[in-house]
């Protein structure tokens, strides 16, 4: 992932360059702007990895920012169609806790991002920071998996991480929400929830699981005398070949003009996406598919 060139740093600029409502700066042929802009004006990206903000820390981060102001911006991008409205790419703790000192604005990099970039700067902020929950952290890349076409061989080279280490945590996404509750709560640990991922009914063994106080080596043997769930059975259909994907995305797109994704599971299921730029385009693509 590419830096954004502020050489060495928002307050060296300042520092330079005095108070100024604007700061704009070169980046990798991008002019990208920090502003202060009304916080009113800017709202939560929905793709965000991280869903639970500690009211405490946020609390303590809004007597830092009451006494020293927001050190660092954060960094939004503008709402397509909507004049002057932004969304948060990396730093909505910063923009809550702001919220909480009073604050009017915030100081912010605009940066023109496209959903795919945005979600891969949102995820690895979080996972470089370890902000982020192991339900958190599976939700987010199943997310960036299924709405960007990934391959998890995509995602391990974005994060840094192996496959086989997202390969395990991949499995806590299909586990109950009642279950995913549990770890977020801290009553059940990730590891053992990774175990319940093939049973049938993960939630009744994992409450005997805290019931017991039982070890993972326990869970396991639990879970190997368990039903086994449907999803765990090996699919039998040979997997879509990507080279013949591929190819439909590009017939696509040739015939309609709109970039387009396929995505294909073992088990056949999947999905497409069309992916347009503006009001005007979403207007077109729906006129070419009626």
């Amino acid at each position: 992932m590419s830096k954004f060139g502020l050489g060495r740093g928002l307050a060296d600029l300042k520092a330079e360059m005095g108070t100024m409502p604007e700061i704009s700066v070169l980046a990798g042929g991008e002019r990208v702007v920090v502003r202060h802009i009304p916080i009113v004006q800017i709202a939560p990206n929905p793709d965000q990895p991280r869903k639970a903000f500690a009211k405490q820390e946020l609390e303590e981060l809004a007597n830092s920012i009451r006494e020293k102001g927001v050190l660092q911006p954060i960094l939004v991008r503008n709402v397509a169609g909507r004049a002057n409205q932004y969304e948060i790419i990396a730093g909505e703790r910063r923009w809550r806790a702001s919220q909480i000192a009073g604050l009017a604005e915030i100081p912010a990099l605009v940066k023109s991002l496209t959903n795919e970039n945005a979600m891969e700067i949102a995820l690895i902020e979080n996972v470089q920071r370890e902000n982020l929950n192991a339900i958190e952290e599976s939700a987010a890349y199943e997310n960036l998996m299924t709405k960007c076409s990934y391959e998890i061989e995509d995602v391990a080279k974005l994060i840094g991480k192996s496959v086989s280490y997202l390969r395990n945590i991949l499995r806590l996404s299909g586990l109950p929400e009642s279950v995913k509750q549990m770890v977020i709560d801290g009553r059940l640990s990730a590891t053992h929830a990774r175990t319940l991922a093939v049973a049938e009914n993960p939630e009744a063994l994992a409450k005997k699981i805290i019931a017991g106080n039982m070890s993972v080596k326990d869970t396991e043997d639990l879970v190997k005398n368990a039903k086994r769930s449907e999803k765990s059975r090996s699919f039998s259909q040979k997997p879509q070949n990507m080279a013949e994907i591929r190819d439909l995305e590009k017939k696509i797109k040739k015939n309609t003009g709109f970039l387009a994704k396929i995505k294909v599971k073992r088990n056949g299921a999947g999905h497409l996406a069309l992916y347009f730029e503006s009001r005007a385009g979403l207007e077109k693509l729906i006129e070419r598919i009626k």
